[in-house]
């Protein structure tokens, strides 16, 4: 068999150099989608559960302008709950914040985060997946296309004219079935080949990356039902609105006191020193009359 007739051959050539650009295509593609996670996860390290609440604007911020991440995050950030404080006064009339709900704390979804951040959105719509996959299939179906094409060709070189030209055209016959056959042999095994090598691939260039990615949003933010959060709400609210009933039926009692403390404490001494300044005065006035009426007698 001369192999290099063989390997020359057009239709095998084909299935080689599609071979070779699906190998080529899928490691570039795979390897700027696993950049892509390694810069994510990077970044989404740096924070914990803790400190959440206070550098949430940082990774908003970072989330919105990468391109890679911010169509699922603004999507996710729709889902999120924020806990909030109110104000509260309590017996000594000092000020004192509790949360609106005792069970939501930090930030947290209501959807659970690998709904937005998964193998789909992180890897597979990074790159044409659909072509990829199709590859295999590609190659496979050149087999047959190439087999097929090659006996048709084989067959109408045939010459019955006469016997030597019949017995050479039934020898280039064969060695064309030959060609026609490896076709075949080697477009299956291109197409095996191609299958396992995507799936390492994959596995060594994303998979790992993809998976801490999707646990670190996982524990980064807690997942609780809209419909859990909404009753934690409507009962924080009926407190308040309780205590609020009760401070305004006492707002009556506690403004006469704190009138009857105001007079105490400010009015009436201010009336005392009125009086006595106004006695005191009485009193500088009738000596000075005393005085006058004394001169006039002299006279």
């Amino acid at each position: 068999m001369n192999l290099a007739h063989v390997f020359t051959d057009p239709p095998i050539l084909i299935v080689i150099s599609t071979f070779i650009f699906a190998t080529c295509y899928t490691i570039k593609s795979y390897k700027k989608v696993g950049q892509e996670l390694s810069v994510f996860n990077d970044f989404i390290s740096r924070f914990s559960k803790h400190d959440l609440n206070f550098r949430f604007n940082e990774i908003d911020e970072w989330m919105c302008s990468n391109p890679y991440v911010a169509p699922m995050w603004l999507e996710f950030k729709n889902t999120l709950v924020f806990s909030e404080s109110v104000a509260l006064k309590n017996e000594n009339n000092q000020l004192t914040y509790k949360e609106v709900s005792s069970t939501v704390q930090n930030i947290q979804t209501t959807v659970d985060p690998l709904y937005f951040f998964n193998e789909e959105t992180l890897a597979a719509k990074k790159f044409n997946a659909k072509l990829i996959g199709t590859f295999p299939t590609i190659l496979t179906g050149f087999g047959p296309l190439f087999t097929f094409l090659n006996i048709a060709i084989a067959f109408g070189k045939i010459d019955f004219s006469t016997q030597e030209r019949t017995v050479a055209s039934v020898a280039n016959l064969m060695s064309s079935m030959q060609v026609a056959a490896l076709v075949s042999v080697i477009a299956v095994g291109a197409s095996l080949t191609f299958m396992i090598l995507e799936n390492a691939l994959f596995s060594f260039m994303i998979r790992s990356k993809l998976a801490a990615a999707e646990d670190m949003m996982a524990k980064l933010f807690d997942n609780i039902s809209s419909e859990k959060f909404l009753l934690e709400l409507l009962k924080e609210t009926k407190i308040q609105n309780n205590s609020i009933s009760n401070l305004l039926s006492m707002l009556p009692a506690n403004f006469k006191v704190a009138l009857n403390s105001g007079i105490a404490s400010n009015l009436v001494p201010y009336l005392e020193n009125l009086i006595f300044g106004i006695n005191q005065m009485n009193k500088q006035l009738k000596e000075a009359s005393k005085k006058t009426d004394d001169v006039d007698d002299l006279f």
